[in-house]
């Protein structure tokens, strides 16, 4: 057998790579270092006795220094604290299994700055989720998609300022999304609009943050139990009296989210000195805004009308009552039944349905009531009824006696050009006459000159007799007859013209 020199062993070492030639324990040595200093490459193995608190199914790895999330997590694992650590980053592989009981998880209070958009690929069972006190930035619109579980979401004391529109659609089933002291400037109104808002969202925490405007016309038609748990004090938000009418209507309902921060709602006066006052001081002498009061239902005559019990709390049981305290109960004979969401429908409207209606809601926890007054105008919606209002009857009353006094007053029977009687003689009687009109018996230049020049009024109450008639041996008064006209009509007077002239009003005017 040929047994090789040692020549060519000595030939041989000399070809293979330097590093062939070292020790096996360096080899090793290398590339434990390598990997540590790998972030996020390997985690460090879960130990229940040392790094982590395991107790059942809780795992508790708070204030234990770490940088990454500890592997070889149970799969029975239902809650899992990671908070008070230094995880920066969450990856999509910080869990390489599926842990499908997990329903808690912390990690608050970790400078975390990075999410991927797969990091809750593996626990989409999530029902609460802590992101609290950390430094993200922005929210993606794909990040929580995997939660359709999820129903507490915890993203107060962060840095974000930029909110995917998106972002939240995937979570179905949030009731509670806490936002407060962050840097967000607009509202997001996307979540609890109409038609857009989560279903199922009780609580949205917008308070500390950089709010200037809120979209109040949408915040107004909101229900009550949304508005109950929507909050958003210490923003600085421009004074405005809408603005004051809307929270001034929210704590006359006693609305948690203004009573429990009423003098944390402050608002920014315009000006360059921005300062800063209670929103609920506007009514005073800083802006003067008009006090607010509860309005009133208003209907018309025939029309259907559903009044909401508007309670602060979602699922309760409804019961009302009409005005004389008469419980509304189904299969009765009246106008008004209780819907299937707990409102209430009139139809149709009738006059004697004005009053105050009540509102009971109750479950388990509390109840509450709800006072709702109704006025029903006399008439139509389209002003066709079949009577009219009494101020609208009032007026026209007063319009037809103003034309009938004005007709009395400028359209009196004309002078003695269109009188009927103009044919007659001038010495002959007539009771159509209005003006008395004494004639001489005979046409004297002189005479006649003075009786165009003097006017005098015959006083009832001295020329009056029995039955209403002229005394014709009354004396005439010399304030209102010149003495010479006086002398010619005591001498020219006859004695039928006296008689004649008690149908005339004591006041006409007589040319003497």
């Amino acid at each position: 057998m040929l047994q090789p020199s040692a020549k060519t062993g000595d030939s041989l070492l000399k070809t293979l790579p330097p590093w062939n030639r070292r020790p096996r324990w360096a080899l090793l040595l290398t590339i434990c270092v390598a990997l540590l200093w790998l972030p996020g490459a390997v985690g460090s193995t879960l130990n229940c006795h040392k790094t982590c608190i395991c107790a059942s199914n809780i795992v508790s790895c708070a204030k234990m220094n770490m940088t990454t999330v500890p592997t070889g997590l149970p799969l029975y694992t239902a809650v899992l604290d990671l908070s008070y650590n230094n995880i920066t980053r969450l990856r999509s592989e910080w869990t390489p299994v599926k842990l499908l009981k997990l329903h808690n998880l912390l990690l608050s209070h970790n400078g975390l700055h990075f999410l991927s958009s797969e990091a809750f690929v593996y626990v989409k069972y999530l029902r609460y989720l802590d992101l609290s006190s950390n430094n993200l930035r922005q929210l993606d619109e794909i990040i929580f998609d995997p939660l359709v579980n999820l129903e507490v979401l915890l993203l107060y004391n962060n840095q974000i300022s930029q909110i995917d529109r998106t972002a939240f659609v995937g979570v179905i089933n949030l009731q509670k999304l806490y936002l407060s002291q962050n840097q967000i400037s607009r509202f997001p109104v996307e979540l609890v609009k109409e038609k857009y808002r989560l279903e199922k969202l009780s609580l949205l925490d917008v308070s500390s943050n950089k709010v200037k405007v809120l979209p109040i016309d949408e915040l107004q038609v909101l229900p009550a139990w949304i508005k109950n748990g929507l909050y958003f004090h210490n923003n600085p938000l421009l004074c405005h009296c809408d603005l004051y009418t809307l929270l001034a209507h929210w704590y006359i309902r006693k609305l948690n989210s203004v009573v429990d921060f009423k003098d944390d709602y402050t608002c920014v006066l315009p000006g360059q000195q921005k300062t800063q006052v209670g929103i609920f001081d506007l009514s005073g002498d800083t802006m003067n805004c008009s006090t607010f009061k509860e309005a009133d239902e208003e209907a018309f005559l025939e029309q259907k009308l559903i009044l909401a019990c508007d309670t602060k709390h979602r699922v309760t049981s409804k019961t009302w009552t009409m005005p004389g305290n008469m419980v509304v109960t189904p299969g009765s004979n009246q106008t008004a039944k209780v819907l299937p969401d707990g409102s209430l429908q009139i139809s149709p409207v009738r006059l004697d349905d004005s009053g105050t209606y009540t509102c009971f809601a109750m479950n388990e926890a509390f109840n509450e009531t709800i006072y709702v007054v109704l006025k029903v105008h006399n008439f139509t919606m389209h002003g066709g009824g079949e009577t009219l209002n009494t101020a609208y009857t009032t007026l026209v009353g007063c319009l037809a006696s103003v034309v009938l006094v004005l007709m009395y007053l400028y359209l009196t029977p004309c002078r003695c050009f269109c009188c009927p009687n103009k044919g007659k003689n001038r010495g002959d009687d007539s009771i159509h006459s209005s003006m008395l009109s004494v004639t001489p018996t005979h046409e004297d230049p002189a005479l006649k000159a003075e009786l165009n020049r003097h006017v005098a009024f015959i006083d009832s109450k001295d020329l009056q007799g029995q039955n209403g008639k002229l005394n014709p041996n009354g004396d005439e008064d010399d304030d209102d007859l010149d003495a010479e006209a006086g002398s010619l009509m005591k001498g020219k007077r006859k004695k039928s013209v006296a008689e004649s002239i008690s149908s005339v009003f004591s006041d006409t005017p007589m040319v003497v």
